[in-house]
């Protein structure tokens, strides 16, 4: 295992402390009992050298641009898996063994999809003008009411029912926020069709006659959209323990209702700082206007003095291209010769200010490569949805990742309620 000491040259007193192997990445220092031994803690704003957990769900190497879910490359669940294949993995630890599996756990999904019929009243009382974020993370509280006996939670099969309810649930939450706020009836659930299929359905159809709704024209759903909104949201599964995630794992921390902890998640992931970026790359990219102006922000950007940033670009972990990022470009280039219409002013903007980032020493001393905000909502407008949705639409994503780190978190019987310290600057009288 090894050992790191620590020497305090006032004292001129050492401790040692265990180096922990980890499977892949750097060594860690156990630090756990360093004040309870040294009398000393750690100074660590932003936790970028911390560590608040063990897990084995994803694993992220900033430095060579790599992303594994259950020890699996990203991109090869996403060539040969659906969302729900990776939903099942992550909650479970195993992906379908066959396609029977793989339509029966998304069939499951379905059938848990419709929402309880007190939770469909609780929409009137939200002003249209509402962010659907705000809606949601509402709903989802709402949710630790109806299902209160996920408070406890004794075994396997609990922590499977919890999951699998609100993964199944979360598509329909999203499209009546969205329907309830521009005043369009709800469209029930389908179980005729895939989760993912189903998702875009409830946000497109119109009702017509008593029980049935169509899709005409541009609202008709294809496989291919079908097919790049699935792999969107298996990009977005799982990532290590960004701010949205240990948010969970630190409200669930105190006991609370599992629903509730996720509640806190939605509300973390709602700032543009973290999931509301590709919103606000979509802004920037309208802003620029044209790619002639591409030269001109990046100047902005460059300048130290002026306030504009290049949003979708640096990521806290990622020193190299964001592999979701390459995944995503690629899928947008790919749609785009399939006949999926793009946006192509905004398309091109967004490669040529790429192009002309990469090659400039500023982004490259400071290994500032796009992100997956960068390209996600020109896909995501492609593909029909409102700008609105776009954090929605990470949360769908996000949804089973939650779930496994919270599954992680209960089980683990010397997981103990989050505390950090703090280095107390104040008057002292």
């Amino acid at each position: 295992m090894g050992t790191i000491t620590l020497t305090n040259n006032e004292t001129n007193q050492s401790w040692d402390f265990d180096l922990i192997e980890c499977t892949r990445g750097p060594k860690a220092v156990n630090f756990s009992k360093l004040f309870e031994t040294t009398g000393i803690f750690a100074y660590d704003p932003g936790y970028g050298s911390t560590a608040g957990c063990e897990s084995t769900i994803s694993y992220v190497n900033g430095k060579d641009g790599e992303l594994l879910y259950k020890g699996i490359p990203i991109q090869d669940l996403i060539d040969k898996y659906k969302f729900t294949d990776i939903c099942k993995l992550l909650i479970s630890d195993e992906l379908p063994k066959n396609e029977q599996e793989s339509l029966d756990f998304d069939l499951e999904l379905r059938h848990r999809s419709f929402l309880h019929e007190r939770l469909k009243g609780i929409f009137s009382i939200f002003p249209d003008s509402a962010h659907p974020m705000a809606t949601l993370s509402a709903l989802v509280s709402v949710l630790a009411t109806l299902y209160y006996d996920h408070k406890e939670m004794d075994d396997e099969d609990d922590y499977q029912t919890m999951a699998r309810r609100i993964i199944a649930k979360i598509p329909t939450m999203i499209a009546f926020c969205y329907r309830n706020s521009v005043g369009a009836p709800f469209i029930e659930p389908d179980i005729s069709k895939s989760y993912v299929e189903n998702f875009l359905y409830m946000l497109r159809a119109y009702p017509h006659g008593r029980l049935k709704h169509t899709l005409k024209g541009e609202q008709e759903i294809t496989p291919l959209e079908v097919e790049a909104l699935d792999k969107i949201l298996s990009l977005h599964a799982d990532h290590g323990q960004n701010a949205s995630t240990t948010t969970v794992r630190n409200v669930a921390s105190t006991g609370v209702h599992p629903y509730a902890a996720i509640a806190s998640g939605i509300n973390a992931l709602w700032g543009p700082a973290h999931g509301g970026a590709n919103e606000a790359v979509l802004r920037q990219l309208n802003e620029i206007g044209d790619v002639k102006n591409v030269a001109q922000f990046v100047e902005k950007a460059k300048d130290k003095n002026d306030p504009f940033r290049l949003m979708g670009f640096g990521h806290r972990v990622y020193k190299s291209y964001d592999p979701r990022a390459k995944a995503i470009k690629a899928l947008k280039n790919e749609l785009d010769k399939k006949g999926i219409k793009m946006d192509h002013r905004l398309s091109d903007i967004a490669e040529k200010l790429e192009e002309v980032a990469l090659q400039d020493d500023y982004f490259k001393a400071r290994n500032l490569y796009p992100n997956v905000d960068f390209y996600s909502g020109i896909i995501l407008s492609a593909l029909k949805i409102p700008t609105k949705l776009f954090t929605p639409i990470f949360v769908l994503g996000r949804m089973p990742g939650w779930c496994a780190q919270l599954i992680e978190h209960s089980k683990n019987t010397h997981a103990r309620i989050t505390r950090p310290r703090q280095v107390y600057l104040g008057k002292y009288i």
